[in-house]
């Protein structure tokens, strides 16, 4: 199976199909076909894990400036950045990672959460949104998309 018919089946209806495909999109994604990449990024995962929360960006920063066409090493720093509560941070590297794979739906669904902590609610849904359009039946980004936009309603 290749990554555009994986998108494809996220697409669809079914829940158990969707479930595998977005299983084989990260296993793809986490191969950059270079095992000393691979193994950076391996290295950073490990840190993130263990909550040092430096070492793994330090690691990901590595990565990104050894492979910058490598979309998971933006997108786990963005992961990390966000557990460090730089949520703007994690917004950029969401953007440089959605430029390479717009249809990460790990990255659009990130991007959303980090939305919800800046309380920047329209945009939020809007991610949300955008991940539901990617990964139809992804129900923590339908769930997401409701805390979302029940507070675009409370704040008008």
């Amino acid at each position: 199976m290749t990554e555009r018919d994986a998108l494809v089946i996220l697409r669809g209806d079914d829940p158990v199909a969707a479930a595998r495909a977005a299983s084989m999109l990260w296993s793809m994604w986490h191969r950059s076909g270079d095992r000393h990449l691979d193994a950076i990024l391996a290295g950073g995962i490990a840190a993130m894990e263990q909550e040092d929360l430096v070492g793994a960006e330090a690691a990901f920063t590595s990565l990104i400036e050894a492979a910058p066409d490598f979309a998971e090493g933006w997108n786990k720093r963005a992961t990390v950045r966000y557990m460090a509560q730089d949520f703007e941070g994690s917004i950029a590297d969401c953007h440089e990672t959605l430029a390479r794979k717009p249809g990460h739906f790990g990255v659009l669904s990130g991007q959303g959460l980090c939305h919800i902590a800046l309380e920047q609610w329209h945009e939020a849904a809007a991610m949300f949104r955008r991940t539901l359009e990617v990964y139809r039946t992804l129900a923590s980004a339908r769930a997401n998309l409701q805390t979302a936009t029940a507070a675009v309603v409370r704040w008008n």
